[in-house]
């Protein structure tokens, strides 16, 4: 590869990291859900991008995701929106079920790949229509497990989930963030939403706090799989970090049912064009 395609390779790099960076943080999805087909779609439009496996694209949206996650639950921290211990709570499944998926993320082809991605963003774009009761996730009072509570703009929300069930769901989720290198946040973020009634904007904010501690366990099992390009890697972590600080501050100004049309919209968008290019 010539030098003036290395530049241009690096510079479109850095804008994908940046754009991907910050719509994943106003939906609280990390970045990789924008990042990972966008790239896909470049490996096989453009020969200047032929190095772009899977597994490669993977790796670089795992490494980005540590900077996109830190930059914006940083912001989200200073605003007191990220439920921290139930993220810690999420992490003791979502950590493990990480590594497993980056490990089984090697055995995927690029058609494959794509097909799979695409039609889970179309099941999760599907489920945010299913109706939900206004206290969802709300336990009783007799019932163990845990009650929060939150005020948001004056208003005070309730919601509430059993820790197994929040482990053992992250997990599941953490499995499938390793191995489509999307960062956990399209899954996680709907279902703290739509099982446990977290408000979207506690819901985001979490989620990104979950991704930064997600990303870096990840992103030890793919280097230690030698799927990380630095040269490529590098371009993409400034434009993270400051997409997904202005990501933060824009979630901060939407109404919660605005984050979850962006999070629809989102996965629609990619799921329908997943799917195309893995049957194409």
């Amino acid at each position: 590869m010539g030098v003036t395609y290395m530049v241009i390779v690096l510079i479109v790099s850095a804008i994908i990291g940046l754009v991907s960076a910050f719509v994943g943080s106003i939906a609280g999805l990390g970045g990789g859900i924008v990042l990972v087909p966008t790239m896909l779609f470049l490996s096989q439009m453009f020969d200047v991008f032929s190095w772009a496996t899977p597994q490669k694209i993977v790796g670089i949206s795992i490494v980005t995701m540590i900077f996109t996650g830190m930059s914006s639950a940083f912001s989200y921290m200073k605003s007191k929106r990220v439920d921290i211990k139930s993220g810690w709570i999420f992490l003791i499944g979502s950590i493990p079920g990480g590594i497993l998926g980056s490990y089984l993320n090697q055995f995927f082809s690029g058609d494959k790949f794509s097909l799979f991605f695409g039609v889970l963003m179309l099941f999760l774009f599907g489920v945010f229509f299913l109706p939900r009761k206004s206290n969802m996730g709300v336990l009783e009072k007799e019932q163990a497990g845990m009650q929060r509570e939150v005020e948001i703009e004056g208003e005070i929300h309730r919601y509430g989930y059993r820790p197994l069930a929040g482990v053992l769901l992250a997990f599941s989720i953490g499995m499938l963030s390793g191995l489509f290198g999307i960062g956990g946040g399209s899954m996680m973020v709907p279902a703290m939403i739509l099982l446990f009634g977290f408000p979207a904007h506690i819901a985001t904010a979490t989620s990104m706090f979950m991704i930064f501690f997600m990303s870096i366990s990840n992103s030890i099992t793919h280097i230690l799989l030698g799927n990380i390009e630095w040269i490529y890697t590098l371009a993409f972590i400034p434009g993270a970090y400051i997409g997904g600080m202005l990501g933060a501050q824009v979630n901060k100004l939407l109404k919660g049912q605005y984050v979850e049309w962006v999070l629809r919209i989102m996965l629609l968008i990619i799921a329908i064009r997943l799917i195309l290019q893995g049957i194409g």
